[in-house]
């Protein structure tokens, strides 16, 4: 019997990716700018710091939106909307990404 497909994954997935590419951006910002952030705040390694975490969680949301697309590991789907949250920006699409992952989870493999 076939899976019934509604829209709640692929929407998840994509609010998942905008919101990954949003801090994958905004990380790659930071992190370019970390030497004048840094002279200005004398904390030395800060563009790092927080830059670093935010490639990380972007490259990990924009992977579980992909993977929500495509209905297979819900737990990444999971994991990329919960990584999706925590640019405050966009947090209410990572709210919404996790709210549609998790009434989703009988579409996934």
């Amino acid at each position: 019997m076939a899976k019934k497909r509604t829209w709640k994954p692929t929407t998840a997935g994509i609010l998942s990716i905008i919101a990954g590419a949003v801090e994958l951006f905004c990380g790659v910002g930071v992190g370019s700018l970390g030497g004048l952030i840094s002279s200005l705040t004398g904390i030395p390694g800060l563009g790092a710091v927080i830059g670093f975490p935010l490639i990380i969680l972007g490259i990990v949301a924009i992977v579980g939106g992909v993977f929500s697309l495509r209905r297979r590991v819900w737990g990444l789907a999971l994991a990329g909307a919960i990584c999706s949250l925590f640019m405050s920006a966009v947090t209410i699409l990572g709210i919404l990404a996790i709210i549609f992952v998790a009434m989703s989870k009988k579409e996934f493999e």
